[in-house]
């Protein structure tokens, strides 16, 4: 397929299209967020089941995401990402339905198997079709107008949570995706190859997957059977183990899934790393966060998706700016600045404690929110054309998905290791601060055991009076004290990505130039 020119009426097509259905993912992952609580109650779901719940989604998006950029490049971009569409449609319906946290939890697995189809298609169209000189441009109007559309989602998502509709968040999606799916069929021609290799890589899906899919468990067992349970050593040793033969089957391979020469480009490393370290850090910051301001500030879910406007606000502004200054500067600088200043946003939040509610909030909460905003807005946009420049348009489905898969799998991480890690805080932090209450040890047993729910904890039917009061304090503090422990542990990971910035990305040449081919160099 030849390319267009971002202004004309296929490049505003295409644009519209990318636009839709990335934005059908962003909201239902932005509104979620916002809608844990509610969901939380509704279903009786612990701490634990939560962090399923995410990462049922974000497991098998992680684990099949690379798959779905090589069919893409192999058999026809719009094709694939139709489908993906499709599915992710279809899962969604689903999981608006799902009468219990199980059902919600397999319906999610449907979900991440569209999404993994569906994610890369979006940059990987924009990469093959929009003309060289305008790809940063594209991609910031991209991260830009995504955004705008997906400003409602942490909004709609805590109006519909307060009113306990918080199962339409997942029905949103369904008329995004249609339109979305009417346009590509009706308006968008389809890119691939003209000689693209037939065969796929079957061993690494398989070990990619189970690899991923063992070492989340096993992290998760974490906080219910401790680290030397044989579930979690079993579990983690063989999904390394598997990690490790899946490097070895793409090196190996005739046609890999992730082929490995795309590494040796400084950049390509450089920039999928600093997605890792920073996007770690990103998920698990506005996770907590989100549960802080309900569940220990007193913020209602509408309130609480409220206090991210400023951040997408900024998103906004500066996102297609940023682009811009890429094509012409390269990304270097703001790669660098980017993600120092996002880990600045999270260390600034890590220091909020106990605040007087949501009145407090522009003293509070808004300056880190506004610091992350800034750091996220000058790096999302200029990550992303690093990575895409850096590769032949013939890898552009597979580079897009080895960046988006290092998302997602960062996200899984994150989760699975924080998420254990903040049950073993709140449990250690919970029992110094019951040391002073009248309980007997079978009920600061049953006190403690509800540190699985984290700040949805309460005080357990047969604790009453003073004693009630005293635990449900101790819950609360206790929450606070693992939310900032694990905001500065997020705030370090994003300024290893600043790192990872200065160590590998060098600004290449001019947009155009040497985009023909790989880089093996910078």
């Amino acid at each position: 397929m030849a390319t267009v020119s971002l202004g004309s009426p296929e490049g505003k097509w295409i644009m519209t299209s990318t636009i839709l259905a990335s934005a059908m993912a962003f909201i239902d992952a932005t509104a979620l967020n916002v809608v844990l609580p509610a969901l939380q109650k509704s279903l009786d779901a612990t701490g634990a089941d939560l962090f399923w719940i995410l990462n049922a989604y974000l497991l098998i998006l992680a684990s099949l995401i690379l798959i779905g950029g090589s069919l893409g490049d192999k058999l026809g971009r719009k094709k694939i990402y139709m489908i993906g569409i499709l599915i992710f449609i279809i899962g969604s319906a689903v999981c608006g339905f799902a009468p219990d946290v199980h059902v919600l939890i397999v319906c999610r697995v449907i979900q991440g198997m569209g999404g993994a189809l569906m994610i890369p298609g979006s940059l990987s169209l924009i990469s093959s079709s929009i003309h060289a000189t305008e790809k940063g441009k594209a991609i910031g109007t991209w991260s830009a107008v995504t955004t705008i559309v997906t400003l409602g989602g942490p909004i709609i998502g805590g109006a519909l949570a307060d009113a306990g509709l918080w199962r339409y968040i997942f029905f949103i999606n369904v008329p995004i995706g249609i339109a979305a799916l009417s346009i590509l069929w009706k308006k968008v021609p389809e890119s691939k190859e003209a000689h693209p290799d037939p065969v796929l890589d079957y061993p690494g899906v398989i070990t990619i997957a189970l690899g991923l899919a063992l070492l989340t468990f096993g992290f998760l067992r974490i906080p219910a059977v401790g680290f030397g349970n044989w579930q979690v050593l079993g579990s983690l040793s063989v999904g390394v183990l598997l990690l490790v033969m899946f490097i070895v089957i793409e090196k190996k391979s005739r046609h890999p899934m992730m082929p490995l020469y795309l590494f040796a480009n400084r950049t390509f490393s450089g920039a999928n790393l600093l997605t890792f370290f920073l996007y770690a850090g990103l998920g698990s910051g506005m996770l907590f966060l989100s549960l802080d301001l309900v569940q220990a500030q007193g913020y209602s879910q509408l309130q609480s998706g409220l206090t991210f406007l400023p951040f997408t606000l900024l998103m906004i502004s500066l996102a297609r700016s940023a682009g811009s200054y890429a094509d012409k500067a390269g990304p270097r600088s703001l790669l660098i600045a980017g993600p120092a200043a996002a880990g600045a946003g999270l260390l600034i939040l890590s220091f909020v404690r106990q605040t007087d509610g949501p009145q407090a909030y522009w003293t509070t909460f808004f300056p880190g929110i506004l610091v992350l905003g800034l750091g996220m807005s000058f790096t999302v946009a200029p990550l992303t054309t690093a990575v895409m420049r850096s590769v032949n348009d013939e890898y552009s489905g597979i580079a897009s998905g080895v960046n988006n898969a290092m998302t997602r799998i960062s996200n899984v991480f994150a989760n699975a290791i924080f998420g254990a890690l903040a049950v073993l805080l709140f449990a250690g932090t919970l029992g110094g601060k019951l040391n002073g209450v009248s309980l007997d040890a079978a009920a600061k047993k049953q006190v403690i055991g509800q540190a699985v729910n984290l700040g949805n904890a309460r005080a357990p039917k047969d604790v009453n009076g003073q004693d009630k009061i005293v635990v449900n304090r101790a819950y609360r503090e206790s929450f606070i004290d693992t939310y900032v422990i694990i905001m500065r542990l997020a705030a370090g990971l994003a300024f290893l990505g600043a790192l990872m910035a200065v160590l590998f990305i060098k600004s290449p040449p001019p947009a155009g130039t040497g985009s023909g081919g790989l880089l093996t160099e910078d």
